[in-house]
């Protein structure tokens, strides 16, 4: 009985719980955009973006789906892919997955983007050098139907490996 109360004990502590970073706010005004969050699973880095009612983000291969999509005809432009970069303290095996995007396209104008307006994961493999905590930069755009915000946050994410499965299958390659 005791065994069991302490493995209670355990489960139900702050250590035990906390498997993401804290969320660093993306702020337009006084309003919340978005957030980020991360974790290191032991095999993979995985970042977690939440997106607010009326926001949106872009994938991390939003240029290259645009430049594919228009096959050399000319657009009025394009938003930011998110760039996520491991700095330092994890080294990375890969390439990028991310949840798979919504398709935001208005064809009629010629204007391809792809993204992300509610949860988004983004996770590649990645082995600790050092000890850590890795620095984790995420570089991009979220934007309303009437004003874009420039993201540029740092994480600092612990090395010991969280709690919690990950599925890497549910996350789709990004497009090179």
């Amino acid at each position: 009985m005791t065994s069991l109360l302490t493995f209670a004990f355990l489960l139900l502590t702050p250590a035990a719980a906390q498997t993401w970073t804290a969320p660093v706010e993306v702020r337009h005004d006084d309003n919340l955009a978005l957030s980020y969050r991360a974790r290191y699973t032991g095999d993979y880095l995985v970042v977690e973006t939440k997106v607010e009612k009326g926001w949106h983000t872009f994938a991390l291969d939003n240029e290259v789906r645009h430049t594919q999509k228009l096959a050399g005809k000319p657009s009025l432009g394009v938003e930011k892919s998110t760039v996520v970069k491991v700095e330092e303290g994890l080294k990375t095996e890969g390439s990028w997955l991310q949840t798979d995007p919504q398709d935001f396209s208005q064809p009629e104008i010629r204007h391809y983007t792809y993204g992300f307006n509610n949860v988004a994961h983004f996770a590649i493999k990645a082995k600790p050098e050092g000890a850590g905590p890795a620095k984790v930069n995420i570089k991009g755009q979220a934007c309303t139907e009437s004003v874009c915000k420039n993201i540029d946050v740092t994480l600092a994410v612990p090395l010991q490996a969280s709690a919690g499965a990950f599925d890497a299958a549910k996350l789709v390659p990004v497009r090179q």
